[in-house]
């Protein structure tokens, strides 16, 4: 089994639409109502608004790769571009998803091994992110890499008003 991971570039953006709608819908779907996640998907995952996202100098995407195939992403955000305003001495993990035929297999371990490696290099000292708090898989993963809850935030989801948990980890 290989793995590698690629920051995007904007000759990614189609791929990066499609594996970021199709993870979406994989990990939210069931829970919501479809006018809602159709909605969502459209907002924040079009190509214009991807392009920004992708050019902008305070985030960074990466592909992960198994065996050759894309297998999931990651976004990671810093400075003035996170989405809360917890200090510029943090770099939040906004998005990281994995395609489900690849879950459990590690991959989301060696995405946010590359998050820890981000903040390091850019000198940040605490890594943040928001989890859906009905996300108990993804709750369980960021447990066991040493995140403990420190907050929470309104995700707004279409219509739908959701809570996050905020969870952040010292390095």
């Amino acid at each position: 089994m290989s793995v590698l991971l690629r920051e995007c570039t904007l000759a990614d953006v189609g791929a990066l639409q499609q594996i970021s709608r199709e993870t979406f819908t994989d990990t939210f779907g069931d829970a919501n109502q479809q006018a809602d996640l159709d909605r969502y998907l459209t907002k924040a995952y079009n190509t214009d608004q991807l392009t920004k996202e992708l050019s902008d100098p305070e985030s960074a995407f990466f592909f992960i790769y198994m065996d050759d195939q894309l297998a999931g992403y990651l976004k990671v955000n810093f400075g003035n571009n996170q989405t809360e305003q917890y200090g510029t001495d943090k770099l939040e993990v906004q998005r990281i998803y994995i395609r489900p035929s690849f879950k459990h297999l590690g991959l989301g371990t060696h995405l946010m091994n590359k998050a820890f490696e981000i903040a390091r290099r850019v000198s940040k000292h605490r890594i943040w992110l928001g989890v859906w708090e009905h996300n108990e898989s993804a709750k369980k993963f960021y447990q066991k890499l040493g995140f403990v809850q420190v907050g929470e935030h309104v995700f707004t989801l279409g219509s739908s008003r959701q809570r996050d948990l905020i969870m952040a980890k010292d390095i």
